[in-house]
């Protein structure tokens, strides 16, 4: 029996193959692409940051700047008059008109307090003459420096403003020189800070109010509502970036940097999203264009593994056959030797017993003694005689079967060897009720093979059909055609066909399905045993009620014997 092999899982098999290859080809991708990616985030997060960084920065030095510029030019008023003309009516209205003339409508009006709080001297659109400041904040932080700038606040003219104040003495009495500073023109300078749609600057004072007008979307978030703050980034001039959430739920980038000597704080704020609208879009389409090359990657696995399998599956149906054919002619070559050493020990008795039957048979003719068991004594002589000459056939086949028969290498035509053999069959078959259907290549080349063991093969496989086909009769087709590099034979019976459970061994030496007495079994084994040692092959299709078919393929050129073709060769 031949040995059983499990068959392996294809489909776990493939299932491997596609994994290891995604895994093979994700790890590095996914290795690589993260590193990259965390580092184009990092540069990008700094490069962000130092970009607001010197923005703000900018905008810093320019408020600063414009402050400075106010309060120098207030002290150059209060250095180059003095009291009495600052304190004269006329005077004042005329040095504010000529420096709202050089400098634009920043400055709003001017006023002189005296050391009481009270306004001595005003020149402005607003009727402030008298007016008491001796209880303002303003009025009240101002007193212990020279200059003040103060925060902005509403005061007596209920409107947001700030006052640029300048202290001096005259006879031992302390005087305030005090310029009013536009709101919206102040407030457009902090304004011009916006980066992107969410962007925005404002200040702070030291109380976290506003001194400038926040968005009106933005103003209840954020208006003296605490920023809690994850410090991400800082520079040393001061400016320091946070990550910040705001009171609408919102993650936002906060730049801050100090003004007016620390007391007000510059912030700009804008929505982290926005801040990094451009790196979010690369990461989508990063992301994106990763998972277009993974579902690539997989489907390259899954298409690979298949194939492979599909190659490893057919690698596996040809070893199997391969190993069929291994045991098929290990079997043979081992029954060939047990045959080869029966036929010779029971060939010479048979050779004996047959001769000394006929033997006695000639004495009993030659005395011609009338016996009363004559006639049964010639009758078993008879017999003697047939069964030792069926055992002499046995013997021949166990012979040929052995490989102990000389045969002659030629180049064969294969059509004309066919129809002889179809010419001797052509008396059995109409017996039989069998009719030949020839499907043959006339142009076909030759094969080089041994013409008596061809004439054996056909032979053999032409009377098994008829008699599989006896007593109700069939069509008989043999068809020879070129297929390749092969010369392609096929012998098809249309008789009740060979049971599956058969056709594994219907190779086997000594294996017949024909009653006792009808096969000896060894007549397609010695096919099988022919057509190998010619370097071809044989195989058989069959199925219950479907008749038999049998394939033989034999090369154009026998490799064993090329160059040596017509010489006599013994197969050993």
């Amino acid at each position: 029996m031949m040995p059983v092999r499990k068959t392996p899982s294809y489909d776990k098999l493939t299932r491997n193959i596609t994994l290891t290859v995604i895994s093979v080809s994700f790890a590095p991708l996914i290795l690589v692409g993260g590193l990259i990616f965390d580092q184009f985030r990092s540069i990008y997060h700094e490069k962000v940051y130092a970009h607001l960084v010197e923005v703000v920065d900018k905008h810093k030095e320019g408020i600063d700047t414009f402050l400075r510029e106010k309060l120098a030019e207030i002290q150059f008023l209060n250095k180059a008059f003095a009291y009495g003309q600052l304190t004269d009516a006329a005077f004042l209205d005329r040095t504010l008109r000529q420096m709202q003339q050089q400098y634009g409508r920043i400055f709003v009006d001017l006023g002189v307090i005296d050391e009481s709080g009270r306004q001595v001297a005003y020149a402005g659109p607003y009727d402030l003459l008298g007016a008491d400041y001796s209880n303002a904040p303003w009025f009240l932080e101002s007193r212990d420096h020279i200059t003040a700038i103060s925060d902005v606040f509403l005061g007596l003219r209920k409107s947001p403003h700030f006052i640029i104040a300048i202290n001096n003495h005259t006879d031992g009495s302390q005087w305030t020189l005090r310029a009013t500073i536009d709101f919206l023109a102040f407030d457009n300078l902090v304004e011009n800070i916006r980066i992107g749609e969410t962007g925005y600057a404002y200040i702070l004072n030291r109380d976290d109010v506003f001194q400038t007008r926040p968005p009106a979307s933005r103003a209840r978030a954020f208006a003296l509502t605490p920023v809690a703050a994850i410090p991400v980034h800082s520079e040393a001039e001061g400016v320091s970036v946070s990550r910040s959430r705001g009171s609408d739920g919102e993650t936002y980038i906060t730049v801050s940097s100090p003004l007016k000597s620390g007391d007000w704080m510059l912030v700009y704020q804008q929505n982290w999203d926005d801040a990094f609208s451009p790196m979010i879009r690369s990461e989508f389409f990063t992301l994106v264009i990763f998972l277009l090359g993974g579902l690539s990657i997989v489907a390259m696995a899954v298409f690979i593994s298949r194939k492979l399998v599909a190659r490893f599956r057919l690698m596996d149906r040809e070893t199997e056959l391969m190993n069929r054919q291994v045991v098929e002619s290990g079997k043979l070559a081992s029954i060939g030797e047990l045959a080869a050493g029966i036929a010779h020990e029971i060939n010479n008795p048979v050779a004996i017993m047959i001769e000394e039957a006929g033997w006695v048979g000639d004495l009993l003719e030659d005395e011609k003694k009338e016996l009363s068991c004559g006639n049964e004594v010639a009758r078993a002589l008879g017999q003697v005689r047939t069964q030792g000459e069926r055992c002499r056939d046995i013997t021949h086949k166990l012979l040929s079967f052995a490989r102990q028969a000389d045969s002659k290498v030629s180049d064969v035509a294969l059509v004309p060897l066919i129809e002889e053999v179809v010419t001797l069959s052509m008396q059995q078959a109409r017996f039989a009720k069998v009719s030949f259907e020839l499907d043959l290549e006339r142009a076909m080349p030759k094969v080089c093979a041994s013409v008596s063991e061809l004439q054996q093969v056909f032979l053999n496989l032409v009377n098994n059909a008829i008699q599989a086909m006896e007593p109700e009769g069939g069509i008989l087709t043999i068809a020879c055609r070129a297929d390749g590099q092969c010369a392609a034979i096929r012998v098809q019976d249309t008789g009740p066909g060979i049971p599956a459970s058969n056709l594994s061994r219907i190779f086997d030496p000594f294996f017949t399905t024909k009653p006792v007495g009808k096969g000896s079994g060894l007549g397609l084994s010695i096919c099988f045993g022919i057509i190998h040692r010619m370097g071809g092959e044989i195989d058989v299709e069959s199925a219950v009620g479907k008749g038999a078919r049998f394939t033989i393929r034999l090369p154009f050129g026998f490799p064993a014997r090329r160059g040596e073709q017509s010489k006599e060769v013994r197969y050993d």
